[in-house]
């Protein structure tokens, strides 16, 4: 009888470490992360949300819990992040460059990124993930319609032009060192017909009544998908920096989650300036939330 407890003591004993090993190797196989969950930051505009909002829903379909730390004001969010208040965001080249480093205008897409990709590493513990295709950078936008009367499809030809050509100025851009200064420090002077100051929520509505030709914009506003009514003119000589869109995230949490490159990756390589016009136009012009957009692009990429 002793022996027959002894027996099944035994084989109770090597059941429960059976248990507790297949608990342990179900844990290492589950994302971890440095707390409970991956914070997520989103700046406080539409194309940032929509980006971090697909971020979230990547990470969440790799088996992470992520919690959502939207609408930060730009001024702010990297503090955030070296604060260790989010663990990642959206960001952009050209305003790590210039904004965060104070480091000098460059015009090369990869060299801006391998300069902030450095600088952050080395100063801040952030790794700079693969930059998108997708360019959130300043432009001119031009009225199809006088585009095609004066033959201008760039801002070279523009300049050539601009004596018959109506500026929707928005006050700041007409004195800013990288706005039309720096323009003409390139192309040559801007001698407009006229240049009136007008208030940026009202640009489109200005040119779409013929009241100004040319206007200044980001290279992935949502009216930019009307393109049968404005020309987004090609910056021929390369004068404005590149702001590519790519997640900043704390050196911290990749060390603990070595996953999360190849899941965010995934998709930065799916957007590019087109994409991010149109998703832009989705919320901003047809009125969608950005959540449903962002999970219905989501659904279409994978």
């Amino acid at each position: 009888m002793r022996k027959k407890r002894m027996i099944v003591s035994i084989i109770g004993l090597l059941l429960t470490l059976g248990l507790v090993a297949c608990g342990n190797d179900a844990e290492s196989s589950s994302p971890s992360t440095e707390g409970n969950v991956i914070i997520v930051g989103s700046k406080d505009f539409t194309e940032n949300l929509i980006v971090a909002e697909l971020y979230s829903l990547a990470l969440e379909d790799a088996g992470y819990d992520v919690e959502r730390v939207f609408n930060i004001a730009g001024s702010v969010i990297h503090t955030s992040l070296i604060n260790d208040e989010i663990d990642l965001y959206p960001e952009y080249t050209g305003t790590g460059l210039l904004s965060i480093l104070n480091m000098d205008l460059i015009s090369d897409p990869d060299e801006v990124y391998q300069t902030v990709k450095k600088e952050y590493d080395e100063q801040f513990d952030v790794t700079w993930l693969d930059y998108s295709e997708a360019n959130d950078g300043a432009g001119l936008v031009i009225r199809k319609e006088t585009a095609d009367e004066l033959g201008i499809a760039t801002i070279s030809e523009l300049q050539k032009n601009a004596n018959e050509i109506r500026f929707a100025s928005q006050g700041e851009v007409d004195y800013r060192e990288d706005g039309i200064p720096l323009l003409e420090s390139v192309y040559g002077e801007l001698n407009w017909k006229s240049s009136n100051v007008y208030d940026n929520g009202i640009k489109y509505e200005v040119l779409r009544n013929d009241e100004a030709d040319v206007a200044p914009a980001y290279t992935t506003e949502g009216q930019l998908v009307n393109t049968d009514e404005f020309l987004l003119l090609e910056d021929d000589k390369q004068v404005w920096p590149p702001y590519n869109l790519a997640p900043v995230v704390r050196n911290a949490i990749l060390d603990a989650n070595p996953g999360i490159p190849e899941v965010i990756n995934e998709v930065s390589a799916s957007l590019d300036t087109k994409k991010i016009t149109e998703l832009n136009a989705k919320v901003d012009i047809d009125k969608e939330e950005y959540e449903e957009v962002a999970k219905e692009y989501y659904k279409s990429i994978n």
